[in-house]
């Protein structure tokens, strides 16, 4: 449907008065929700604590639920999209001037996190009364724009709708952190074989495909901000690529059915559509068709690249759900050097703080450019390849480039016999096997030849450098939406502003989130079990040994003295596994040691 077919409709509820509406009542939940939260620093004692302040999401714990914050997020985003393309950034204020416009859209970017501010704000307040909120003032979102779009079903407005349901099954989550205790100190060394099992090339290929695939893991869950992140990353190439076609191909469609024969002979004097009679404009009809037919290429390409482009960048943000496990897994057990090229003490600060707020934001702006710059990559690519490939072998014209290729088949020739040559030389003449090394032989001919071919091998270096070129632009272009790896090497990673943004990110989980930590506090803060009851003493024992026998301590004292040692323990096998078979249960097994 064309943007002048769609028309003008004016809803029953229009988005000033919806928002005129919702604003005061998501105010008025944010004061009452406020009264039941206490303060935790600014004078605790005035008003017994209260009103506090409420928080969004609890992102640096593992209790909070997933899909409540990532419909929010996509929410709030989709928001910013409509803001970017709207005319009237506000919907309670008028019409605007364009020289207050861009005013506005700076006062949208503060009022449209405010606005769904209380749909996150209400789960975290721990209470019936916030989930109850929470839900009736999600739903009353959902039926007005439920309403909107089927009073104004073509209205053009990116979706939301769906966003709401969810929202409104505020389900208070669990933490985690003992089943991670449990999965990882109920891990076992597997004894296996130390022969290298030779894969066939069918299996190396489904292994590297089901490295793109995030399977979970038990006992092992990524953080909430990681998923925020990885959503609204996908949720914005949606938005992007859906702009990117509604922008381009209603009007390359426009194009097409008002191509006239006018035209035609204007792109036929150019020399853009080719013709029999060039100087003797006739009836042009073949050259019309073949006009329409190279627009409709175009539209072909168009699509294709966008659809590749689409699969490529949600392909490389599945495969960052990998990285990130594997990095945070390496950093739970100190190992550094794994995910950092030096080694540093993970600590939070300034820089991390920010990093770390920001980190989300950079992962849906970084996919969003990712995916503009493959898309003008690959369309370039495809026009090329049909207009000087394809569309030259459904005609049987001849092509700039066959013509290219035919005329310097000769070079091109020697430049792949040059490089053969080299190899089989190298092969044959200049390398010495022996049985446990290898050794260059023949190194007077060996200067020689390198002499002879340094013209020939510039022109090589040249071709292998164009390719180096292009091999780097595309590699940088389909990674350029992952923050998990550097564009940059590693000399130069800190420059990196996507990269450096994931590494402090990384600082602030491994430090403030870190699941084991957190187990070890859960414990120490669980009440104390009460220990059974002592046995009775043996009275036919001597009254010195009676005396001499140590007694139990209280159980209040020996309860977290028991549980600090046993977390050192398990915290030092953890860090030194081979130091299982010293423990002294271990030593005991008659089968210890090799013994038997």
């Amino acid at each position: 449907v064309f943007a002048g077919a769609i028309p003008e409709c004016h809803p029953t509820i229009s988005p000033r008065m919806y928002h005129a509406c919702m604003a005061p009542v998501s105010l008025a939940v944010i004061l009452a929700l406020s009264f039941l939260v206490k303060r935790r620093r600014l004078q605790r004692g005035c008003w017994n604590g209260v009103p506090g302040l409420l928080s969004p999401a609890n992102f640096l714990e593992e209790d909070g639920s997933r899909g409540v914050a990532v419909a929010v997020f996509g929410i709030l985003f989709t928001s910013l999209c409509q803001l970017v393309l709207d005319k009237d950034p506000l919907p309670f204020v008028s019409p605007s001037s364009p020289s207050t416009r861009e005013y506005w859209k700076i006062l949208a970017l503060f009022y449209y996190p405010a606005f769904y501010f209380p749909l996150l704000a209400c789960a975290t307040a721990r209470h019936r009364l916030g989930y109850l909120a929470g839900s009736l003032l999600a739903w009353g979102h959902c039926l007005v724009l439920l309403w909107q779009t089927a009073e104004c079903p073509l209205a053009p407005k990116p979706p939301r709708i769906h966003g709401f349901v969810p929202v409104s099954l505020k389900i208070p989550g669990r933490g985690y952190y003992r089943k991670y205790l449990k999965a990882v100190l109920s891990k076992r060394c597997r004894m296996g074989s130390s022969m290298k099992i030779e894969e066939s090339l069918w299996s190396r290929i489904r292994s590297y495909l089901c490295s793109y695939v995030y399977i979970p893991e038990e006992g092992f869950r990524i953080p909430l901000t990681l998923v925020v992140s990885v959503a609204m990353a996908v949720i914005a190439v949606y938005q992007v690529a859906l702009l990117l076609l509604v922008a381009f191909v209603p009007n390359i469609q426009i194009v097409r059915a008002g191509m006239t024969k006018d035209v035609v002979v204007l792109l036929v004097q150019f020399g853009v559509v080719p013709s029999e009679r060039p100087a003797v404009p006739g009836d042009m009809e073949s050259e019309l068709r073949t006009a329409r037919h190279y627009l409709w290429s175009l539209e072909v390409c168009y699509i294709c690249s966008l659809v590749l482009c689409c699969l490529l960048t949600c392909a490389a943000l599945l495969r960052t759900l990998v990285t990130h496990r594997s990095n945070l897994k390496a950093l739970y057990q100190g190992a550094v050097l794994d995910v950092f090229s030096k080694a540093q003490i993970l600590r939070p600060s300034r820089e991390a703080i920010v990093c770390w707020i920001s980190f989300a934001s950079f992962q849906a702006a970084f996919a969003c450019l990712g995916l503009l710059i493959q898309q003008v990559i690959f369309f370039l690519c495809s026009v090329a390849f049909t207009f000087l490939v394809v569309i030259p072998l459904q005609a049987g014209t001849g092509s700039p480039l066959f013509g290219i290729i035919r005329n310097m088949w000769p070079f091109w020739l020697t430049l792949v016999l040059a490089v053969l040559l080299q190899h089989l030389l190298a092969h044959s003449q200049f390398l010495e096997r022996h049985s446990l090394r290898k050794e260059i032989t023949n190194r007077r001919a060996l200067s020689v030849l390198a002499f002879l071919l340094f013209p020939t091998n510039v022109l090589v270096g040249v071709m292998a450098g164009v390719w180096r070129v292009v091999i780097s632009g595309l590699y940088n272009a389909i990674h350029f939406g992952q923050l998990d790896i550097s564009l940059l090497p590693r000399s130069a990673e800190n420059f990196d502003p996507g990269f450096r943004t994931y590494c402090h990110y990384l600082r602030v989980e491994v430090t403030q989130c870190h699941p084991l930590v957190r187990a070890f506090c859960c414990l120490l803060l669980s009440p104390g079990h009460p220990e059974p009851p002592a046995p009775p003493r043996d009275t036919r024992l001597e009254e010195g040994l009676q005396l001499t026998h140590p007694e139990c301590p209280a159980a209040g004292r020996a309860q977290p003295r028991r549980l600090r040692a046993r977390w050192w323990v398990a915290y030092t096998l953890l860090h030194n596994p081979s130091l299982a078979a010293s423990r002294k249960t271990a030593l005991a097994d008659p089968t210890a040691n090799g013994t038997r």
